[in-house]
Order: C-alpha cells, then sequence, then structure tokens
C-alpha cells in the first residue's frame, strides 16, 4: 500500500540524504508521544517529538527534537536561541515544516529551522520519529537523528 503524500515526502528526503529508514504507516494515531510509543512498542522516552518554536523579535522558526518522556525547558531554549521563544499556532508550524502539528518530522521541512536535539535521546540504541502524517514514523538510531538534522546536541529540559 503506497504511503500518504506527506509521509512519502519524509520517505523521499531520508532516501535523498542517503539514510536506509523506512516510514511506516500505523493503524493507530502517533501524534502524541505516549500514542507513538504504545504503536510501536517502545518506551515513551525513545519517541523523539518535533516541537516547533518561534522566536519571539526574530520570528524565527526553532525546531527542538525532544524524548517524549521530558517537557521542554523553553526559558533554557530561549537562552540557547539568544531571545525568547514562543509556541507558534498550527498554521505557523505548518507554514515553517510542510507537515501538520503531530506529524512534523524531524527533515523535510519547507524551511530551515535552527534545531536542538534532546541529549537525553543519545541514551538509546533505538528512537522513532514522527514522518509526516499523524500515523507514520520511522525508527532511526540517535546517531542518524543528529547526521539527518545536522542538529545541536543539548540539555532541553
Amino acid at each position: 500500500m503506497p504511503l500518504k503524500e506527506s509521509a512519502q515526502r519524509v520517505q523521499d528526503v531520508l532516501r535523498a540524504k542517503g539514510f536506509e529508514n523506512a516510514v511506516v504507516e500505523l493503524p493507530d494515531s502517533t501524534r502524541t508521544a505516549q500514542e507513538a510509543a504504545e504503536a510501536v512498542g517502545c518506551e515513551v522516552a525513545q519517541i523523539a517529538k518535533s516541537l516547533v518554536f518561534r522566536t519571539v523579535h526574530g520570528g524565527q522558526p526553532v525546531l527542538v527534537i525532544a524524548s517524549g518522556a521530558g517537557r521542554v525547558d523553553e526559558q533554557r531554549i530561549a537562552r540557547l536561541c539568544g531571545e525568547p521563544i514562543e509556541k507558534p499556532d498550527a498554521a505557523y508550524v505548518r507554514e515553517v515544516t510542510g507537515f501538520v502539528i503531530g506529524g512534523v518530522p524531524p527533515v523535510g521541512h519547507a524551511t530551515t529551522l535552527t534545531t536542538y536535539i534532546d541529549g537525553d535521546l543519545l541514551s538509546w540504541d533505538r528512537l522513532w520519529a514522527a514522518a509526516g502524517h499523524p500515523k507514520a514514523v520511522f525508527p532511526l538510531t540517535p546517531d542518524e537523528l543528529v547526521r539527518m538534522t545536522g542538529g545541536q546536541v543539548v540539555r532541553v529540559r
């Protein structure tokens, strides 16, 4: 069965970047970290959730790829950005990433996003990330996550 268009875009980006990770679509929602973990049979901490923020003064998009088990310390991210950040609305997330909330992947965005990766993710052998649709995910290693995003590994909690 062919992938949904948005999930296929993620698969195409992965292949274009030289990665063999396979996007899978599941019957159940993977919109939240808890749902994703239940759907793939892993710990919530192994879910690499992509959260989009916007800098308050510059209006620049910021992607934080965080462990599904943790909560992002927005003040810490603001310090890394050099200015306050805010949670944008769904329209902004779709505009800068090209994907809906709940399906935002770590790669393949419509614009370039400053990317920070939660250091807690590096302690796992296998992670799962959204793949462009609320029911699509793909497995990856922490090393692959860092290489495919070019993100900076930081403490986000």
